[in-house]
């Protein structure tokens, strides 16, 4: 199995449609990829043909990847439900609800055998896994008992690309923050940086990448203009996108093709670690 896992400096950067391009893009080139996010926390959600519940965010990469979604490609689905309490859906069916800290103190190796387990069948019957963070790899009070971002690359042992939003400022600040509070064996991980949601001239923004790369060694493999889409973020308040059409997603592919360079992708997955 090849793979590989999109993270990000935070919530909101596209990470989620990052991942949908990258399964289309090699769906179209004949390859079996399945998406994979080991744990979710969101409202949003569908249920397989088996009737078992998962993110739409991984219902719609599957359909980019031109696969029939399975549990296993969601196998921790947390859905909010107020009162501070979360419903606990472990492949596809709900085994409990409980609140935040009882989750954290009562589920983490039961949770890491959960994710290692669906990370086998997935690698079993596919050549290649896109994996999605969440959030940011380094909250720092979150990082001992997390089970989405490098705990998980670990496991897998997976290249990362760091994806970050431009729109409302701080990249800089978001980029070379996050690759600094990463220890070091994580933080060579990172083979790629991806910039999203950029309004402008990018021409204009040549020094900007220059600065990125000469301060912290990861190769910008992408700058991506805003693209109103269909396709709505997971993280945060969004509508379901499980209902969008191939059309859309191809839009979006190749969107995101025209300005990141597909070879370096390859290229990652290829070398892995």
């Amino acid at each position: 199995m090849k793979g590989l896992m999109v993270q990000g400096t935070a919530s909101s950067v596209g990470k989620s449609l990052v991942c949908t391009a990258i399964c289309r893009l090699l769906a179209n080139e004949g390859k079996r990829v399945a998406p994979f996010k080991s744990q979710n926390m969101s409202s949003l959600s569908i249920y397989t043909k088996d009737g078992l519940e998962i993110s739409v965010s991984q219902a719609l990469q599957a359909r980019a990847a031109k696969t029939s979604y399975l549990p296993e490609m969601n196998p921790i689905l947390l859905k909010p439900n107020g009162n501070m309490e979360t419903d606990i859906i472990l492949l596809g069916q709900k085994v409990n609800k409980m609140n935040a800290i009882h989750y954290r103190e009562q589920f983490f190796e039961e949770g890491q055998k959960l994710i290692q387990t669906s990370l086998k069948m997935l690698s079993d019957s596919y050549e290649y896994l896109v994996l999605e963070g969440a959030g940011s790899p380094v909250e720092m009070n979150l990082r001992e008992r997390e089970l989405v971002n490098m705990r998980v690359a670990d496991m897998a042992d997976v290249p990362v690309l760091l994806v970050a939003n431009i729109e409302y400022g701080g990249v800089f600040a978001s980029m070379v923050g996050t690759l600094a509070l990463l220890p070091e064996t994580q933080r060579a991980r990172v083979k790629g940086i991806i910039i999203n949601k950029f309004q402008g001239d990018i021409a204009l923004f040549q020094d900007g990448i220059d600065f990125i790369e000469g301060y912290t060694g990861v190769k910008v493999i992408g700058v991506i203009p805003y693209f109103p889409n269909e396709l709505e973020e997971e993280d945060g308040i969004a509508k379901s996108s499980a209902a969008a059409s191939d059309d859309q997603i191809d839009a979006w592919t190749d969107h995101f093709k025209k300005y990141v360079k597909w070879e370096k992708i390859v290229d990652i997955f290829e070398v892995g670690n």
